[in-house]
């Protein structure tokens, strides 16, 4: 038996990839949960994102390279002086088609994508927060709402817009995020221990990764050591003494819900766009709800919610080679099990076992102003 196996660099690297979603959501819900406002709608705003950044990315790769074949026939035709042929080819570029080349031609059709997607979870973010700090609505079943409607609505838009069965085309190209290679990676590939650390485990993947694992500190020094981050915890604990203090508890919670929507927008876009390379109906598969869990055993605090998303993302890694499963233990593993493994630990926890989490006081309660 080999227990090291199991901490393969390969291994490894596909836990930083596949907990990259999961941080994302973990961070957006934490922000959001901070602020009083729970969202169990994450799966919905992820699933969301991911078409519509996909979508988007692939109708903007299609039409680029329509406009350009049309353009090289119209050249060719204007070069060979037959004005019928030339215009008969610039017919074939409809105004949808001039759009989307236009479009790419200032900003790459990936870029667009997870503008796309992020303005896609932003739009169900403002609909759980219309309902929940607006109107005062249950939160939890606006969230339940969000989830159902993203499931339904990107199948039936996906089959309308692509007749690829719920799915979009594969992005090739400039529709999906290539891995970034870092400074130095090949040169010191070859120093002992450190070196195949930092060019196979660091180094290789998507500018998504990285900005989700900037997020961490980022959020860390957002939340507790900025004047907004104060406010924004305190609305989470006590609303009253925040609107006491002349701040609008209306207004915070709203900001903290957007920040919700933007990350899990580019959770999902790092899903379509980089993680895979297209939309699959529910490709989400319950990321959404792990999230939670995750920020639930991480107790609300961005460094242990990152701790927490790269073991959910270890045991979905390890869940992908069985080999180094059956090497490292000595007996076969059913895969249908290890695919289970984040789910088990998603129950274990919200049942309970890692501790008493003790969310934010006035999470889940609509705030009445006192007249």
């Amino acid at each position: 038996m080999d227990i090291l196996a199991l901490f393969d660099l390969s291994v490894l690297d596909s836990t930083v990839r596949l907990a990259t979603p999961l941080l994302l959501a973990c961070l957006a819900g934490l922000f959001s949960e901070r602020a009083g406002i729970f969202d169990i709608g994450l799966e919905g705003k992820m699933l969301f994102a991911a078409f519509f950044s996909a979508a988007i990315a692939a109708l903007v790769t299609i039409n680029a390279e329509n406009a350009e074949q049309v353009a090289q026939a119209v050249a060719d035709a204007v070069a060979n002086n037959d004005q019928a042929t030339a215009q008969s080819a610039a017919e074939g570029c409809s105004g949808t088609c001039r759009f989307f080349a236009g479009v790419s031609g200032w900003l790459p059709a990936v870029w667009i994508g997870v503008l796309a997607g992020v303005s896609a979870s932003l739009f169900l973010s403002l609909v759980h927060g219309l309902a929940s700090i607006t109107f005062r609505g249950n939160q939890l079943i606006s969230g339940v709402a969000i989830n159902f409607l993203a499931a339904g609505m990107t199948v039936l838009i996906a089959q309308d817009w692509f007749q690829q069965g719920g799915r979009t085309p594969s992005l090739i190209g400039g529709g999906r995020f290539e891995p970034i290679t870092l400074p130095f990676a090949e040169t010191l590939s070859g120093v002992p221990f450190v070196g195949p650390i930092y060019a196979e485990l660091i180094s290789g993947h998507s500018i998504l990764v990285y900005v989700a694992l900037l997020a961490v500190p980022g959020t860390w020094w957002l939340l507790f050591r900025t004047r907004f981050g104060l406010r924004l915890r305190a609305v989470g604990e006590n609303p009253a003494a925040v609107d006491t203090a002349g701040v609008s508890v209306v207004g915070l919670r709203f900001v903290a819900v957007g920040i919700c929507g933007i990350l899990c927008g580019i959770a999902g876009a790092y899903l379509a766009t980089g993680l895979q390379a297209g939309f699959v109906k529910d490709m989400t598969a319950g990321r959404g709800f792990i999230a939670l869990a995750a920020l639930i055993f991480a107790k609300w605090r961005p460094w242990h919610a990152l701790w927490a998303t790269l073991l959910f993302g270890y045991l979905q890694a390890i869940a992908l080679r069985p080999d180094i499963i059956e090497g490292a233990l000595g007996f076969k593993v059913q895969v249908q099990l290890l695919d289970a493994l984040p789910y088990i630990l998603t129950v274990v926890i919200l049942a309970g076992f890692v501790g008493k989490a003790i969310p934010p006081r006035a999470g889940g309660e609509p705030y009445v102003k006192e007249r």
